[in-house]
């Protein structure tokens, strides 16, 4: 049995771009043998146009997909997941949590390297993701040999856990999906982090996206957080730089410190 980490581009986003390009020429076409005149010329050049822009979709959602297969030759979600979990190194007993498990790569990563802690993983399992669930989690785990693993579901914008639960918080491209004020989100997981504890959160830190994050850094040093650090990742580390932009990605990096 082999593990499942699916793709964190979803096949349907895929079908669909490519859906609305086969959709667009068709009616390109029609509207071609059907009218005449000014109003031909105008609708079929639209709906031509638009076919090319699904076009152009299709190819950008395809080239993210095989870019983060797993087991396809660039795997950069494999190199995301293990370069944060790398992060992460648990006392004997201790407790970790993966913030939007998804499909359990990041929490399973964590808990192989710490066989002597145990890894909760909780996540939303949204519609968008639909094949993203509990039960994939928890099989990949079985296919990957890991018994400290939990998963169950979860908001990442209000945590189910008592303050300073855990002695690691880790996540991996979740908080820029959820509309808000994601520092806030930040401050949210944060919360849980036991004192001494540490963390490792990935994501498209952007100033669109998050706010002035230099801030961010400052305000947790003065809340009394050790060795804070933004990372970037798209300096080679996990990608290049050409590779954050075209896969609308810049802004990529890691959050590390300690509480």
């Amino acid at each position: 049995m082999k593990p499942d980490y699916k793709n964190w581009m979803p096949k349907g986003m895929i079908y669909s771009f490519l859906g609305g390009a086969i959709g667009c020429g068709a009616v390109a076409f029609v509207l071609n043998l059907l009218l005449n005149g000014t109003l031909k010329t105008v609708l079929t050049i639209l709906f031509a146009a638009l076919a090319v822009v699904f076009c152009g979709f299709t190819v950008w959602a395809v080239l993210m997909y095989r870019a983060f297969d797993y087991n396809g030759k660039r795997q950069m979600s494999r190199q995301i997941i293990e370069g944060t979990a790398a992060y992460v190194k648990l006392p004997t007993g201790g407790k970790c949590l993966d913030v939007g498990c998804g499909s359990g790569a990041l929490a399973i990563a964590v808990a192989k390297r710490n066989p002597q802690a145990q890894v909760v993983g909780i996540d939303r399992w949204g519609k968008e993701y639909a094949s993203f669930n509990k039960k994939l989690c928890e099989g990949n785990a079985r296919a990957e040999g890991v018994k400290n693993t939990s998963f169950r579901q979860g908001d990442a914008t209000h945590l189910d856990f008592p303050d300073e639960t855990f002695d690691a918080v880790v996540s991996n491209y979740v908080y820029h999906n959820i509309p808000g004020e994601r520092q806030k989100y930040l401050l949210e997981t944060l919360r849980t982090l036991k004192k001494g504890g540490t963390f490792a959160l990935h994501d498209i830190f952007s100033k669109s996206k998050y706010g002035d994050m230099r801030a961010f850094v400052r305000q947790l040093k003065d809340m009394g957080y050790r060795k804070v650090e933004l990372i970037e990742t798209t300096d080679g580390k996990f990608m290049t730089k050409f590779e954050a932009t075209w896969m609308a990605l810049s802004g990529s990096a890691l959050l590390t410190g300690i509480k």
